[in-house]
């Protein structure tokens, strides 16, 4: 059957990537995105084609630029409508909403774009050099931005403001759920992150190409010191990259007359995004994510194709709990690759962009493989948004979906009520253990209280930390006052 004319269809695709030790010779951010499209334009085999671009779109990064798209649509000649996504906006919102708006006829041909340059920032500041940066001042046609805030203030009070350590409370509740042994998680753990590693090694865009064995990523010794219990630093997402990704889409149309060679096409099927936002605390299953389920149901429904059985995959890794929830939510084969890159801990992870750089590389899996579905996901704060995305270089057996399923994902999300500065009996539902240097800095739970709600306690006591690292401390019965944990 003859497809659709409005059919979105991704033509070009790439990523561009400096490591420059002198930051003075490095390129800002914004100019790392105006080379990745280019290149993406260049992929798609018709390098004139940025000027015809009806629409520029980026997530927003650590850079400070105002208007971005309208800096880029000047350079290519474009007359565009311009979006930035505000951190908290799930990547996979700009691939749907992209999309759709082929789809529905709004645009036409639409850029996608992100970056960062934080190694070269870094660098300034350890040389003490002052970088000069673009100026692209003005404000977007449209900004989009996250509905409330990620996390409560009764986390960040209790040390939970680093992501490091909420994803370490879900692992360790993910770890209890599944009845594990401490060691046996560790090395399983540790043996997922080393295989993402192998995968890095092969791909020339990866930031860490080095190979890490099991034992190097869970051996808290040297420079990989812990974080937050269990988690080392190789178990971190790496953010100090200059990576960006430049993406091309268009509708089929377009993509004929362009003269676009057919074999480059590559499809979305299908996203799916949860929007409801709802603080870690107030999770009644800590290691559960219901979100990604009914995204899952969602793109298998619209799309045809099962999350589980597609052929190639890049689960958002900017932690391992992540990674080990959408298995078990997909219902993904645990023994199959989960990344195409290598994942962010070696790939990179470009603060809010690593989702795009995923799918110029699945672009190019897809490509080899004719025919082939692909998915790429997303996460957003905490594991408090999700979602999916289906990719084919076969043609579409059914229309476009962007579908939103927050509403299912909120009726299935069981909420606790949370109090602050609590006292009484209690049982641990999750916890971690947070470092400074070598040293543990603060021990973190989040408890039920026997009165049926839920308090988040910490104490800086050594000898807690001690006790909660050498053995499972989910379920163990604790002492709280005015916040303060003890475990006598």
């Amino acid at each position: 059957m003859a497809l659709d004319e409005r059919t979105p269809v991704l033509i070009g695709a790439a990523v561009a990537q400096q490591r420059e030790e002198e930051p003075a010779r490095a390129e800002p951010a914004l100019l790392l995105m105006a080379r990745a499209l280019e290149s993406a334009a260049l992929d798609a085999g018709a390098p004139k084609l940025l000027a015809q671009a009806d629409a520029i779109r980026a997530p927003r990064g650590f850079w400070s630029y105002g208007d971005p798209g309208h800096f880029l649509a000047e350079r290519f000649g474009a007359r565009v409508r311009s979006q930035v996504a505000e951190v908290g906006v799930l990547q996979t919102t700009l691939f749907g909403r992209a999309a759709a708006d082929i789809a529905s006829g709004a645009h036409d041909l639409v850029l996608l774009t992100g970056a960062e340059a934080k190694y070269r920032s870094l660098r300034g500041q350890i040389l003490g050099s002052a970088l000069d940066d673009i100026e692209a001042p003005g404000e977007p046609d449209e900004v989009l931005r996250p509905g409330t805030e990620i996390m409560s203030p009764l986390e960040i009070q209790h040390g939970l403001g680093m992501p490091v350590a909420q994803y370490a409370m879900i692992e360790n509740a993910l770890r209890a759920a599944e009845g594990q042994d401490l060691h046996a998680h560790r090395d399983e753990v540790a043996a997922l992150w080393a295989g993402m590693s192998q995968v890095a090694v092969s791909n020339p865009d990866a930031w860490n190409r080095e190979p890490h064995s099991t034992a190097q990523i869970w051996d808290a010794v040297g420079k990989n010191r812990m974080l937050a219990f269990p988690y080392t630093k190789l178990h971190n997402s790496q953010w100090n990259v200059d990576q960006a990704a430049g993406l091309v889409l268009c509708s089929l149309g377009r993509a004929r007359k362009l003269g676009i060679d057919e074999a480059r096409f590559v499809f979305p099927l299908a996203v799916a995004d949860n929007n409801c936002m709802i603080p870690l605390s107030e999770r009644r299953a800590l290691h559960r994510s219901p979100g990604f389920h009914h995204a899952g149901l969602a793109v298998a429904r619209t799309s045809g194709k099962e999350p589980g059985e597609v052929a190639h995959r890049e689960l958002y890794s900017c932690f391992p709990s992540a990674v080990r929830v959408q298995q078990r939510e997909l219902d993904i084969d645990r023994t199959v690759p989960v990344t195409v890159t290598g994942g962010m801990t070696f790939a990179g992870g470009p603060l809010n962009n690593f989702v795009l750089q995923a799918l110029a590389k699945m672009v190019g899996v897809l490509r080899d493989h004719p025919g082939d579905v692909g998915m790429v996901n997303a996460v957003s704060g905490l594991l408090t948004k999700q979602g999916v995305s289906l990719w084919s270089s076969g043609e579409p057996e059914r229309p476009f979906a962007h579908t939103d399923v927050s509403d299912e994902t909120e009726a299935d999300l069981q909420r606790v009520p949370v109090v602050a500065d609590a006292s009484g009996d209690a049982t641990i539902a999750s916890y971690t253990v947070a470092y400074e240097g070598e040293a543990s800095a603060r021990s973190v739970v989040i408890a039920d209280l026997d009165d049926g709600r839920r308090t988040v306690a910490s104490t800086t006591d050594p000898s807690v930390a001690t006790a909660l690292v050498a053995s499972e401390a989910c379920g163990r019965r604790v002492s709280i006052t005015d916040g303060t944990l003890d475990l006598d």
